[in-house]
């Protein structure tokens, strides 16, 4: 391979990447600081990547061909995950392709208010005699007495105080220092720092949510539980695919792969840190613990795991107890003493954010059967029955996500959001103006609309021309039409003359997102024993799910239709707020390793009634 290399510059911006020749256009960007849009995870079948070369452009390939019109091929336009430079290449970048802008990333939970420390990291002030010829005690000894007389649950027989070198080297000046008045910073047992009293500052905990499309962070006073600030910011990982699967098998490419997705991932967890010591006036090296919640696809990568065994059945995680280790081997500079905490899981794909939602949403003790259903990239979901906690995970995300769905895209601006009717679809656009594409909760809702108004079928069919019944309002019958392609679509809005659609391949693609999680809602009642007008309560967690309505959602089946309104809540995101949870409280800790013992990991594709339940899932309730 030649040590030659290539330039890539990107417009707007100038940005610039050295590479060597054969990167993809994608990976380039990637280095250049862009996240371009890829929600087929870099196959080419999107089209949602497209660039356009100033000058010489790369010849295109099959799939471009394929995707592309000639005129646009001839114009200099690319598929930027196909497009490999073997020479200096300036591409502009336009903002639909770019993974950016404002999205919709839900950090609030209604279980936040759990938060309630119980001495995680506890600063305990203390007045020791000096030594003298009388009492020459050493200096761990005579702090263990004094923490003895200081805290009525602290045992000397069992509490036996212990510190790490770096602390030892510096704990016998400090303790003269202050003239043994001081107050010990202890995690446990453990003495991880000693202070003047007078010289206290703010302790602090971070909790991360680690989505596959989103991160969320906080920063917690760790000896109050009061929230300093929130930030978000979208998954950088994106770029080398939406999808946990693609993921995995970028990963598995090699050592560097899989140090790369890390590396990205970890960066963002500095930018975060950085922005809420910032906006916050927190010294980060007050920061004592941090916790990370996520798939289990997104924590082994945060830590460098090898995630392949995830990418084939039997699905097999590399843990299942937490994980911790000291923050410093994840590069982050925080207290010297810092440790991160990796959350359980249960198993396969079913991770440590389904335990932090358990935990904020205290499912293991929900009155009656009671169902909770975590609608993000991918879906996860937990029946609890008769002290029985069942856990399942389904590829739900591709449409709801926008992925495969002709005029789909994420939860930013020009995205509809809300779909209405009367005598005509009315939509509410985010960031307002007119609509660029349509996001999963539009989705749903137009998906509803169109079955309320009659145009589209319980079967998933949409109909055209004589099809359509005479109660269908004038408007929406305009909108309705046959496609180039011969198959029915519905015409959402039309500039400068191209047309935003949403067509039979789009319903199609929307049932299956939607009988996935209805089928292992399913499999999961069925092993239970129960149906669906049994359950007392459903929560809908996630992101996304916050974002959607519960009459849209039940009539396409995406939760059950059986059930009435008032036993469906909204719960926020749920995995954040126990991750806020166990980064101030042990008991919580305790509590997440006890639910991933508990749980119970339901594999759907193993139960021979999956394909039946599927099946029937595909039809729309309608009602």
């Amino acid at each position: 391979m030649t040590d030659t290399l290539i330039r890539a510059t990107f417009y707007p911006g100038g940005r610039t990447a050295l590479l060597r020749p054969g990167m993809t256009l994608i990976e380039a960007a990637a280095r250049a600081g862009l996240v371009i849009n890829t929600p087929c995870g870099g196959a080419g079948t999107c089209g949602k990547c497209r660039v356009r070369f100033d000058g010489a452009a790369p010849q295109p390939g099959a799939v471009e061909t394929a995707r592309l019109a000639a005129s646009e091929i001839d114009q200099g336009w690319r598929l930027a995950c196909q497009t490999r430079l073997s020479a200096d290449g300036k591409a502009h970048v336009p903002r639909a392709s770019l993974f950016g802008g404002r999205h919709q990333i839900q950090t609030a939970s209604d279980h936040d208010g759990k938060r309630a420390p119980d001495g995680e990291i506890r600063r305990i002030p203390l007045e020791m005699p000096p030594p003298d010829m009388s009492d020459a005690a050493p200096d761990m000894t005579r702090m263990e007495r004094a923490l003895a007389e200081a805290l009525p649950d602290w045992n000397p027989a069992s509490d036996a105080l212990s510190a790490s070198p770096d602390v030892l080297r510096v704990l016998g000046a400090r303790l003269r220092a202050t003239g043994f008045k001081g107050a010990a910073i202890l995690r446990g047992a453990r003495l991880i720092d000693y202070e003047a009293v007078d010289a206290a500052q703010p302790l602090y905990a971070l909790a991360f949510d680690i989505g596959t499309t989103t991160v969320a962070a906080a920063l917690l006073d760790i000896e109050t539980g009061e929230e300093q600030g929130v930030v978000s910011t979208m998954n950088p990982q994106t770029a080398y695919g939406d999808d946990v699967l693609s993921r995995i098998a970028y990963a598995g490419r090699d050592d560097a792969a899989l140090r790369e997705l890390q590396g990205v991932i970890l960066d963002a967890v500095r930018g975060s840190v950085e922005r809420l010591c910032d906006e916050s006036g927190a010294d980060a090296r007050r920061i004592c613990n941090v916790v990370f919640t996520g798939n289990t696809t997104m924590q082994h990568l945060l830590c460098g795991f090898n995630p392949t065994a995830l990418g084939a059945a039997p699905f097999v995680s590399l843990h299942k107890r937490g994980v911790a280790l000291a923050a410093s081997e994840l590069g982050l500079t925080l207290h010297p003493e810092a440790e991160a905490y990796i959350f359980p899981v249960v198993g396969g794909f079913v991770g440590g954010d389904t335990i932090a939602g358990l935990l904020a949403a205290d499912m293991a003790h929900a009155a009656g059967p009671a169902l909770m259903v975590d609608i993000g990239t991918n879906g996860e979901i937990v029946l609890m029955h008769e002290g029985v906690l069942r856990a399942a995970s389904t590829a739900a995300g591709p449409a709801f996500e926008g992925a495969r769905i002709s005029g789909g895209m994420r939860a930013t601006n020009g995205a509809i959001e809300t779909v209405t009717y009367t005598d005509d679809l009315e939509f509410s656009v985010i960031g307002g103006g007119a609509p660029t594409g349509l996001c999963g909760s539009g989705l749903i809702d137009l998906c509803g609309a169109l079955l309320r108004v009659g145009v589209l079928r319980n079967d998933g069919r949409l109909l055209v021309g004589d099809e359509l019944g005479a109660e269908v309002p004038e408007a929406i019958r305009q909108r309705m039409r046959t496609g180039a392609q011969g198959e029915p679509e519905c015409v959402l809005h039309v500039s400068d003359g191209a047309a935003l659609t949403f067509t039979q391949r789009d319903v199609r693609e929307v049932q299956l997102g939607a009988g996935a999680i209805r089928a292992g809602i399913g499999i999961l009642l069925k092993q239970a024993g129960i149906a669906p007008d049994d359950l007392k309560q459903v929560l809908i967690a996630g992101g996304f799910g916050s974002f959607i309505r519960r009459d849209n959602a039940q009539r396409i089946g995406l939760i059950p239709h059986e059930l009435p309104h008032d036993s469906i809540r909204f719960a926020g995101n749920t995995a954040f707020s126990g991750a806020k949870w166990v980064a101030v409280s042990r008991a919580a800790r305790r509590d997440a390793e006890a639910l991933s013992a508990r749980v119970v990991h339901v594999e759907l594709n193993q139960d021979p009634d999956f394909a039946m339940e599927f099946a029937l899932a595909m039809q729309f309730p309608g009602s």
